[in-house]
């Protein structure tokens, strides 16, 4: 019986050293590029009319969630937005997901979002009782469904596009909104509902590091950095980024750097704090479905432990206007938080 025991806790310490902190991030961090032999199944992925239908049916079950269609994509997709509370008294947030249609991921988590903010659990009231929520999933509706009007030959699957249906980079419209997602977002989200937090979720390439270092990361985060942000906007987004990285570094598969990221105002990050007023973060994953340059596809292997850090992130979030963590978390780790480097790669324009 003592071996047997000596043996069980044996077993135990060297499946805690494998799923220890240290081995999770790298499960992260280390998961697999498409190489030709690592699977890409974007078919796990949520199509277009599957989410809709997701959607649809959450609604129908849920007493908290209006689901409002506010636009049409170029090709005539309609744009959806979940909406948890109209309290006047309640500061809004929004989350941003798949400006880019290859950045898929991001979606995912906001689906899992949303099917946890309709259950009748006490934290869910709790979170409804404090802060209103707006997600808006999956902007760039036809990019993602690979239905544009130019080639993807030159992609690995195939099936998702950065750009949308006449070749435009929607994260660089955020001034002018030309597009009619963006301007959708702008005009019948943003303006009409004036959320005053706003997370915007994509992917960057699988190469990015840490500083300098070998160590891949599983994301990155930056606030508005253009120079007319005001300081109040600017630090009230690097607490919403200090609730972010405290709760992904706080569960071990994670490991984020700063982004290396411009001013220009035509992103959102910048834009939408310099034109509102709102607090913004930008938070990129790691990782993409599909891409025209290869080492930026990742296989099947780390998106489950992807898709929970977009969840980590949301819930540490709606969870911050909870306790009020979010007015009073420590901002200091911005100082020394190391930028992103790159092993070997060019970085992809910021998205």
């Amino acid at each position: 019986m003592i071996k047997n025991s000596m043996i069980l806790m044996l077993c135990l310490v060297l499946i805690g050293s494998f799923f220890g902190t240290g081995q999770l991030a790298q499960a992260v961090g280390e998961g697999p590029n498409y190489n030709g032999n690592e699977t890409i199944k974007n078919e796990r992925l949520h199509s277009y009319d599957e989410m809709v239908n997701f959607l649809e049916k959450v609604e129908k079950r849920s007493d908290e969630m209006t689901l409002e269609v506010y636009g049409q994509s170029i090709k005539g997709r309609d744009l959806y937005l979940a909406k948890f509370g109209e309290d006047e008294d309640n500061p809004t947030v929004l989350f941003l997901t798949q400006q880019h249609g290859n950045e898929a991921l991001t979606t995912e988590s906001a689906l899992e979002i949303i099917k946890y903010l309709t259950n009748n659990s006490k934290g869910v009231k709790e979170i409804l009782e404090n802060i209103n929520v707006l997600i808006a999933p999956r902007l760039n509706v036809d990019g993602a469904e690979g239905d544009v009007n130019f080639s993807l030959e030159d992609y690995v699957s195939g099936t998702h596009t950065r750009y949308n249906a006449d070749g435009f980079d929607l994260n660089r419209d955020h001034v002018n909104r030309n597009q009619p997602e963006t301007k959708a977002l702008h005009e019948n989200v943003i303006q009409k509902y004036e959320p005053d937090y706003m997370i915007d979720f994509h992917h960057q390439g699988t190469q990015t590091t840490l500083g300098d270092t070998d160590e891949y990361v599983s994301g990155s985060i930056l606030y508005p950095t253009n120079e007319g942000v005001d300081p109040d906007v600017r630090e009230r987004s690097k607490q919403l980024g200090a609730i972010v990285y405290n709760a992904v570094d706080a569960k071990g598969y994670g490991l984020l750097s700063k982004y290396r990221g411009g001013t220009a105002p035509t992103i959102s990050r910048n834009g939408l704090a310099l034109e509102y007023g709102i607090a913004t973060l930008l938070f990129e994953m790691r990782g993409m479905a599909d891409h025209y340059y290869e080492p930026y596809v990742l296989g099947q292997k780390s998106n489950g432990y992807l898709i929970q850090q977009g969840v980590t992130a949301m819930k540490a979030v709606l969870e911050s206007f909870v306790d009020g963590s979010i007015e009073t978390v420590d901002t200091s780790f911005w100082d020394t938080l190391p930028e992103s480097g790159s092993k070997g790669e060019e970085f992809e324009d910021e998205h």
